[in-house]
């Protein structure tokens, strides 16, 4: 407990000392808004480079809301990183420092920060129609030559394991490229990647047996861009109008009139035991979308069908249908779904069908500014995940919380002050009783004196096997502004299996700090310990991040 009190004692040192220089704020405004993209307009965007964060305020509080995409000397083309609704001439900020001249750039996909997670490769960008006043100057029109755009990011992570059981301690190496380079050599060829390689300390014959064993390749594709709305891509990609179907090997050709884009597949499907290339699992398909822009809002149907094979053999057949719809203010709909044409008997007799496989729904409210409702329901598969480092009680209570119904409200009453909740329920004809959960949790951001953003929240759940409850607080802030950042957590979970009867006890503390070195390499330490009746168990995370 000593050691606990100290860990805390310097903490909030630490933060009192931080430095208190606040960086220069510019202002903007929203100017536009398309599905996909915002339009931010600045007198001059001096000091603002692609990939930086933009801010909108709430309650006083600075929330990051845009990411630079693109720009040009007055204006910039933004992805949201909130799930807030922005409004037009809504004041939006960008933290001033030195930057590059202005030149124009080609449109690039996010940074992997907005990702969250590094398993999954990002969306395909699409063509949108720009505004050419805020977008590009005259000159630059004219001009129109693709200019070379590179960026990228390697990383190396460590993850420890280690008790005083009598299990093995581990430790895992992992290894991170992810490359885009847009316009090669000033040309309409582009080319991008996100590879992983992984390996344990006492595991290395896995992957002599099969390099793919650690070896993933998520994202690795070259494309041509023939015109602003036709496009021609070979490799591995996930196709954003086809995101359900997963990663695509082969060709994606793309054309885009007016308000309609179309598109062809073809090639094959990851292999389902390790993610290498596996030309047996053929797939082919087609899909046609639209988009339709009013000063209300937009909404945007994507229809596609989809052929899939095994060795020759039809494996899948199916239709998938995406929708989604913002032309009511303050309400906004999303849907998708998937119907099966195909199907095989067990006898190996064959047949058409029209079954319905996937569906999910989801409507989101906002009355007010202070106030938000979603309620959704989901038919999904469970999600599999090549690779991991989600704790046994972390991914149950994700394939608990997928299928169902849910509910979710977050209030905000009073400055810095937010409050919310989360419940779901699902049953199916194989469960023995219902599945229900409930998450809520109280934050307040930066105390005054001290600075700490505090969280306290609470996980109660109940299936046909497990049945029990997780309590936690959490402490962040800014210890050196720009510099340094740390987080402080506490969890007690009590968990009972309904089979045997046997009760899970456990109290958790967790240390988290993230140190950016210089402005693009950084170094984080996550660091856990999970106390049980007579065991303790640790995990340490290491990661070092150069950017490019």
């Amino acid at each position: 407990m000593k050691h606990v009190v100290t860990i805390i004692s310097l903490f909030f040192l630490l933060g009192s000392l931080s430095a208190q220089d606040e960086p220069q704020m510019k202002q903007g405004k929203v100017s536009y808004i398309t599905s996909q993209h915002v339009y931010v307009k600045f007198e001059n965007t001096t000091g603002i480079d692609v990939g930086d964060t933009l801010f909108i305020t709430e309650d006083g509080e600075k929330v990051p809301a845009l990411k630079v995409n693109n720009r040009s000397s007055i204006s910039c083309v933004c992805i949201p990183i909130i799930d807030r609704e922005l409004k037009i001439d809504q004041k939006v900020f960008a933290e001033k420092r030195k930057s590059k001249p202005d030149k124009p750039s080609k449109e690039k996909k996010p940074d992997e920060a907005i990702a969250e997670m590094e398993k999954k490769p990002e969306e395909k960008k699409s063509d949108i129609q720009t505004e050419p006043e805020e977008i590009a100057t005259d000159e630059e029109q004219e001009e129109g030559t693709p200019e070379q755009d590179v960026s990228g990011r390697i990383t190396t992570a460590s993850y420890s394991n280690f008790s005083n059981t009598l299990a093995d301690n581990s430790q895992r190496m992992r290894y991170v490229v992810s490359f885009d380079a847009e316009n090669i050599n000033n040309s309409k060829l582009s080319a991008e990647t996100y590879i992983s390689f992984s390996h344990r300390n006492n595991e290395w014959s896995e992957i002599q047996d099969n390099l793919f064993n650690g070896l993933k390749l998520y994202n690795l594709d070259i494309s041509y861009d023939f015109n602003a709305n036709t496009s021609l891509l070979f490799g591995r990609k996930i196709n954003r109008n086809l995101s359900s179907v997963g990663a695509i090997d082969g060709l994606q050709f793309e054309k885009q009139f007016g308000a309609f884009t179309t598109g062809v597949v073809a090639g094959s499907r990851p292999d389902w035991e390790d993610y290498s290339f596996n030309t047996s699992l053929f797939q082919a398909g087609a899909y046609v979308s639209h988009r339709h822009e009013t000063d209300q809002g937009h909404m945007q149907s994507t229809l596609s069908f989809m052929e899939q094979r095994n060795s020759g053999n039809t494996d899948r057949r199916f239709v998938y249908f995406q929708h989604m719809n913002m032309l009511i203010d303050k309400l906004y709909f999303f849907g998708s779904g998937e119907v099966d044409l195909y199907k095989q008997n067990m006898d190996g007799s064959k047949e058409s069908t029209f079954n319905l496989t996937h569906l999910y729904l989801m409507l989101r409210y906002r009355p007010f500014q202070k106030l938000r409702f979603s309620v959704s329901y989901s038919a999904r598969d469970n999600i599999i995940y090549y690779e991991t480092y989600k704790s046994i009680l972390e991914q149950l209570l994700e394939r608990e919380t997928l299928q169902g119904y849910r509910f979710s409200v977050h209030y905000r009453p009073i400055n810095k002050l937010s409050i919310g909740a989360r419940a779901g329920y699902r049953y199916r004809p194989a469960d023995e009783r219902p599945s229900k959960n409930l998450y809520a949790w109280i934050t307040y951001s930066r105390i005054p004196v001290v600075g700490v953003s505090a969280t306290l929240y609470s996980t109660l759940m109940e299936t046909s096997y497990i049945s029990g409850s997780i309590y936690g607080a959490r402490l962040n802030r800014d210890i050196i502004r720009g510099k340094l950042y740390g987080g402080l957590q506490y969890k007690y979970v009590d968990y009972s299996f309904v089979s045997n009867e046997l009760k899970l006890l456990q109290n958790s503390a967790q240390l988290s700090l993230t140190w950016r070195i210089i402005k693009d390499f950084s170094f984080s330490l996550d660091t856990e310990t999970t106390f049980e009746e007579d065991n303790t168990y640790n995990r340490v995370y290491l990661r070092l991040t150069k950017r490019f």
